[in-house]
């Protein structure tokens, strides 16, 4: 498979309609002001020369705001900029994101014509109350028109989707989840709920009308997602806001989060958690009673079996009292993982039976 390369050029609240309650752009992106052809061709070159593997395939993607409720005439002037590159096969395609009552028959045609391939969809929640209450100003019909739209004019179907909405629970998270499933996204894009300075949720929390939910909350609730869409053949490409000078923790002076779940590693806090899962159920189906043990599995999943900083090795030494070595196989497929059983207590009462003996 290709390595894959993201040229990110942010349109912070260009074309929004509104300011949703939990957003600020501005302060997301750490970018004040709106981008110029000038700076588009100036990123594009810069990420250019920066990749590394020059036969990787390569997108420019318009992140931020809501792109087709650009003014048509820079939405074009931005465009080209991007497509002059793609003529000459430097870059392989386009990306937008955008908002699903911002989609119509017109728009498609002419993201079509400067041959853009993805369009994500700020989808959030598929509950209607929760969408409002957020002052959203599109519902979850305008999704769905939005979606068999994109499809159906041949682009590529993205969805981004929020967890820890004001009033949103676990169920209305899992049942977006699916109501997003029978939508047939390629992609999707999962933003636990952080609390933004100068947004109206910022007010909420200062009044203790709005509580966040917590790092644990969130690995378990964006585990339970991330595993759904994964059986439906939905490639979940990130989890959490990406950082930045100023997205970073709310302890840091600079940081524009005042609260919420941030964790620059989220991602991989997420994956170790499912592999603890499922180690321990592997381990708890062991019949002998084991000292220690040796784990095999591919070395791409490796650090996730291990754990952040080591967390699930030491969790099953603590609860089983089990030392544990991970090996790696490039020849193992992802999916599969090896637990032999290396020493067991009996091998350590013949040890020190032995010992004894020859003393």
């Amino acid at each position: 498979m290709k390595k894959q390369y993201i040229i990110p050029i942010f349109v912070p609240h260009l074309g929004c309609p509104n300011e949703c309650t939990f957003c600020n752009q501005r302060n997301i992106s750490g970018q004040m002001k709106n981008v110029t052809q000038e700076e588009v061709k100036e990123t594009i070159e810069y990420y250019l020369d920066l990749f590394k593997d020059k036969n990787a395939y390569k997108e420019v993607a318009f992140f931020g705001g809501s792109f087709t409720g650009i003014e048509v005439e820079l939405q074009e002037k931005l465009l080209k900029v991007a497509y002059e590159y793609v003529k000459t096969k430097q870059i392989d395609g386009i990306r937008i994101s955008t908002r699903p009552d911002y989609i119509d028959r017109q728009t498609l045609k002419r993201l079509k014509k400067y041959k853009v391939k993805t369009i994500e969809l700020g989808v959030q929640s598929t509950n209607d109350y929760i969408l409002a209450k957020c002052k959203r100003n599109h519902t979850y019909q305008d999704v769905k028109k939005a979606s068999r739209l994109i499809r159906f004019h041949g682009f590529q179907l993205g969805h981004q989707m929020m967890v820890g909405l004001p009033e949103s629970t676990r169920l209305d998270e899992l049942n977006t989840a699916r109501d997003l499933a029978k939508l047939k996204p390629k992609m999707i894009r999962i933003y636990p709920v952080l609390v933004i300075r100068d947004t109206q949720l910022e007010r909420e929390y200062e009044k203790g009308e709005f509580e966040p939910l917590s790092l644990e909350q969130t690995i378990e609730i964006c585990k339970e997602l991330t595993y759904f869409f994964e059986k439906k053949r939905i490639k979940v490409i990130r989890v959490g806001l990406q950082s930045t000078d100023t997205i970073v923790r709310p302890e840091n002076k600079n940081s524009q989060v005042v609260a919420g779940p941030y964790h620059e590693n989220l991602r991989q806090l997420i994956c170790a958690s499912y592999y603890y899962d499922l180690l321990n159920e592997k381990i708890k189906k062991i019949n002998t009673k084991a000292k220690e043990i040796e784990i095999t599995v591919n070395p791409q999943i490796a650090n996730d079996v291990i754990g952040y900083k080591r967390e699930n090795i030491e969790k099953i030494k603590e609860i089983y009292n089990l030392d544990v070595q991970v090996k790696q196989n490039p020849k193992f497929s992802l999916k599969k993982m090896d637990i032999k059983i290396t020493k067991t207590y009996k091998d350590f009462a013949d040890d020190d039976e032995t010992y004894v003996k020859k003393r």
